[in-house]
């Protein structure tokens, strides 16, 4: 069938409605024809079902597709994700996003599109602000936002983004009942009274035990305990701290610590028990319960704190993931907000 490009659209003879559009829905009907995007073009191109042409010259293949690439940012890449998905069984259409898919057994005028498919490249860095405007938009009308990256070799790797809920069950004891004093050494916080680190550990799994009397804090578990007026900061001279002088001495030794901070209150207030995650490359591995130190459960998320203004370096997170889904965690990515702490779950997932 004879087909046009006209601006950034592909039109179609009329014909191409019930031939195209009523047996694999591509395109939209228009009063003159079907307009097509050049994704969707490239594609009935490629499977012979259209000839192209644009200023009265009949393009081949290759012409078409080259022609598009400029017409068209990330031409190239959109159209891999799309007959990837195409060939996968999927009814595509274009969406707010990049891509609308319907599941199998659906197609348009049947039923609801299930997912909304964002592309990205894995070279070029990834904006969370966009992450997030993608992801809105699908939460908006019930759909699941699906990320596909391609790679340098054109493999598409698929993650689902969702917001989680996370709930644990340690509401009731988000710290114990007690005041106990400690110190700020280096870059750590002791408490020397035996009782109150048994206390501290065993209910609430707080610190490490630096023996068997005393226990150590990190930063973020000081500052935590300190604001809840369970323990009192004092320097190696017995100078007592504030919150505010505790804080800029915890900022110099540790950059990201005021970021750190406010998600890990964050997660102590929704009842889980959040825990160094340096072994994972994140900033915390968290447990929805604690019962017991000697009886440790499995830790369900890694949670990597990251600001508003944060890019994402695709190979960066690619590994996180992997990391995180290779010991049975799913990875979070929180992000402080005026409105309190916006949470990211990032999954890869099979279409």
């Amino acid at each position: 069938m004879r087909a046009e490009i006209i601006k950034d659209r592909v039109l179609v003879e009329k014909k191409a409605i019930n031939e195209l559009y009523n047996t694999g829905y591509y395109g939209r009907p228009k009063d003159n024809g079907l307009e097509l995007t050049l994704i969707e073009a490239a594609y009935l191109a490629y499977r012979g079902k259209i000839e192209v042409e644009n200023e009265g010259k009949v393009l081949d293949f290759a012409g078409f597709f080259k022609k598009a690439s400029t017409l068209q940012p990330a031409f190239e890449l959109k159209y891999i994700v799309y007959k990837d998905i195409r060939e996968r069984g999927f009814y595509v259409q274009p969406g707010v996003t990049d891509f609308r898919v319907y599941p199998r057994g659906s197609h348009p005028g049947k039923g609801a599109a299930k997912q909304f498919v964002y592309v990205r490249s894995e070279r070029i860095p990834m904006p969370l602000r966009d992450l997030l405007r993608s992801l809105n938009a699908a939460e908006n009308v019930r759909k699941q936002m699906i990320l596909a990256i391609v790679d340098e070799e054109s493999d598409i790797t698929f993650y689902e983004v969702k917001r989680p809920r996370i709930k644990g069950g340690m509401g009731d004891s988000l710290y114990p009942d007690i005041t106990a004093d400690a110190t700020f050494l280096e870059d750590r916080v002791i408490i020397w009274d035996e009782d109150a680190s048994t206390t501290l550990f065993e209910n609430g799994f707080y610190g490490k035990p630096l023996d068997k009397q005393r226990l150590q804090l990190s930063l973020v578990e000081s500052r935590y305990l300190m604001e809840n007026n369970v323990i009192n900061i004092m320097d190696r001279q017995d100078n007592a701290l504030d919150s505010e002088s505790f804080t800029e001495i915890a900022s110099k030794i540790e950059p990201e610590f005021l970021l750190k901070n406010s998600v890990y209150t964050d997660l102590r207030e929704k009842g889980v028990v959040p825990k160094t995650g340096f072994k994972f490359g994140s900033h915390f591995r968290v447990y929805a319960q604690v019962e017991s130190p000697t009886k440790i459960p499995h830790s369900e998320y890694l949670v990597h704190s990251i600001p508003s203004d944060h890019e994402f370096a695709l190979p960066v997170m690619s590994r996180a993931i992997r990391l995180a889904n290779s010991v049975r965690k799913s990875m979070l990515y929180a992000i402080p907000t005026e409105a309190g702490i916006d949470y990211i779950d990032i999954g890869r997932v099979k279409m």
